[in-house]
């Protein structure tokens, strides 16, 4: 690519800080740096027309985890580290709301339910009868008991009768969400350029020499926010996963509100302008979901459908309006990676699938390395 001069002044030259991907992680970044460093010249890298990954392809849940989730981690982590995870990811949830406004993210407060299928009667009954334990563990962040059962009153099918009650999780506009992220970065003097892919770097010692499609620049620290592409920077601590989701057209006096998790979170749907958001099915072939090709498969959109059509929205008509594809970081921990890989190198990444929760934070406990 050919630059004039002054394309390589305004944007390439006496870069301080260069943020690679324009996700929700990095331009919490970006602002973050912002509020520290008000002179600083900023730039925003992102590969895609729009962030990559998850960050305008996720289902929008604002979220910090279903029963069954917390109590799988229990299974693999101490309990204080999935304490410590669960606030983080609710403190991050408050960052966000307090920086951009629930009204500017459309955050409803519907609460969020967690079902499960009439073949699940073995784990039904093992974590509803965890939910004082899990209530007596969160009571100390959330000073109030944060799971309970209730009767569906949807008119699912073929799941248990209780659902899992949760009245501390809501739902935002994940297209609002990063519009306004994007003012914000946009107003405080962030530059941001997309369609620019990263190719390689070198840390000089007092600089980064960045090369960038087929030229390079300068800047003295270089900070990565790409999660689920971010396998070869961490050696492998970061895998990618696929999730698949599918919308409905709008559906007459649908009567369903909130979000709503089944079979231990790996498959979600919510209420969004009268329709039905569903995604998930990963774990139906973990191999071929752990790729960073965007996509669909047959054997997850079929069980989507499946679904929708006998647990969902039973004796409904629906259309499919649409379908696509988001790219998660996750890994054997459920923590977060933010780190320094060198001098002037350092990446925020593996979210675990938690990235509105925790991505505002991540980006502000990443800037505060430097």
């Amino acid at each position: 690519m050919e630059l004039s001069y002054w394309e390589l002044k305004n944007w390439f030259t006496n870069v301080d800080y260069t943020i690679v991907g324009s996700g929700i992680v990095g331009l919490h970044t970006a602002l973050r740096l912002r509020e520290r460093f008000p002179e600083a010249k900023i730039l925003v890298l992102e590969r895609g027309m729009l962030p990559q990954g998850a960050s305008t392809k996720n289902a929008g849940f604002a979220c910090f985890g279903s029963l069954s989730e917390i109590m799988e981690d229990l299974k693999t982590h101490s309990e204080d580290d999935v304490v410590n995870l669960i606030e983080k990811r609710w403190k991050g949830l408050q960052l966000l709301r307090k920086r951009l406004g629930d009204s500017a993210i459309d955050f409803k407060p519907h609460g969020g339910y967690e079902l499960f299928l009439k073949e699940d009667e073995l784990g039904f009954s093992e974590y509803i009868s965890k939910i004082p334990f899990v209530n007596e563990v969160l009571k100390p962040l959330f000073k109030a008991d944060v799971f309970s059962k209730e009767i569906d009153r949807f008119g699912f099918e073929n799941i248990q009768e209780y659902l899992i009650f949760n009245p501390f999780e809501g739902q935002i506009d994940t297209g609002n969400m990063m519009q306004a992220l994007l003012k914000h970065a946009i107003s405080a003097d962030v530059l941001i350029l997309n369609q620019q892919t990263v190719n390689s770097y070198l840390d000089a010692g007092n600089h980064v020499e960045v090369v960038v499609n087929d030229f390079s620049f300068k800047t003295k620290k270089l900070l990565f926010t790409t999660n689920g592409f971010a396998n070869s920077l961490t050696k492998g601590a970061v895998k990618p996963a696929r999730a698949q989701v599918l919308i409905t057209e709008p559906i007459h006096n649908l009567d369903i509100k909130g979000t709503f998790h089944l079979d231990r979170g790996y498959y979600y749907f919510r209420n969004i302008d009268n329709r039905i958001l569903l995604g998930g099915g990963r774990n139906l072939d973990f191999e071929q979901e752990t790729t960073t090709e965007f996509g669909q498969t047959k054997i997850v959109q079929n069980k989507l459908e499946d679904l929708l059509k006998n647990v969902i929205l039973p004796n409904q008509d629906f259309q499919i309006s649409h379908r696509w594809s988001g790219i998660m970081g996750v890994g054997n921990s459920k923590s977060p990676i933010v780190s320094q890989l060198s001098e002037n190198v350092y990446c925020g990444v593996r979210l675990g699938g938690m990235g509105v929760a925790i991505g505002s934070l991540v980006g502000t406990e990443l800037a505060d390395l430097i």
